[in-house]
């Protein structure tokens, strides 16, 4: 009897432990963000290779502070795609993260396949919008709009405690 009870307290404490897991990972740490406006969206130019805001309108976005990489946003461009490959830095290598489930309108899925395919262009959006991460913007040809966090070469070289690489901002102080 007492094997019973024992076998069923852990079957309890592990099915509690995966769902509060499961609570974390998916929900607990993600905040929406609030449009802020004009600067919600940014693209890095080619002349100046600043970042500058592109018009945009239904903006949707969340993160988390738990992590530089848990962002990710939706929105529809205004401006024509040829002009903004014209104006724009693009990224040769995007790689859109997944979002929770309940972030309905960001599918990187899908979004990884079009930029494959050609079916989407990707941008440098924000070079080190945290020390190490870029924020990565895709822009379908009818205005549909996305972004997400990557790790550029600096963050993974310094994340994994070694020096930054030539030419990299000097990291911050831990």
């Amino acid at each position: 009897m007492t094997g019973k009870i024992l076998a069923a307290v852990i079957v309890v404490a592990a099915l509690a432990t995966g769902i509060a897991i499961y609570y974390l990972q998916v929900y607990a740490f993600y905040d929406e963000v609030e449009p802020q406006g004009e600067g919600d969206v940014m693209l890095t130019s080619v002349l100046t290779g600043m970042p500058e805001p592109i018009a945009h309108s239904d903006f949707r976005a969340i993160d988390s502070d738990s992590s530089p990489i848990r962002y990710r946003a939706c929105f529809t461009a205004r401006e024509g795609l040829p002009l903004l490959t014209e104006a724009y830095r693009l990224h040769d290598d995007p790689k859109p993260r997944v979002a929770p489930s309940w972030f309905d309108c960001f599918d990187a899925d899908r979004i990884g396949e079009d930029l494959e395919a050609g079916r989407a262009v990707a941008f440098t959006g924000q070079e080190n919008v945290h020390y190490g991460i870029d924020r990565i913007v895709a822009i379908y040809p009818d205005g549909r709009g996305y972004a997400w966090h990557e790790i550029n070469r600096c963050g993974e070289e310094v994340f994994d405690g070694k020096p930054a690489p030539e030419g990299c901002p000097t990291p911050p102080a831990e």
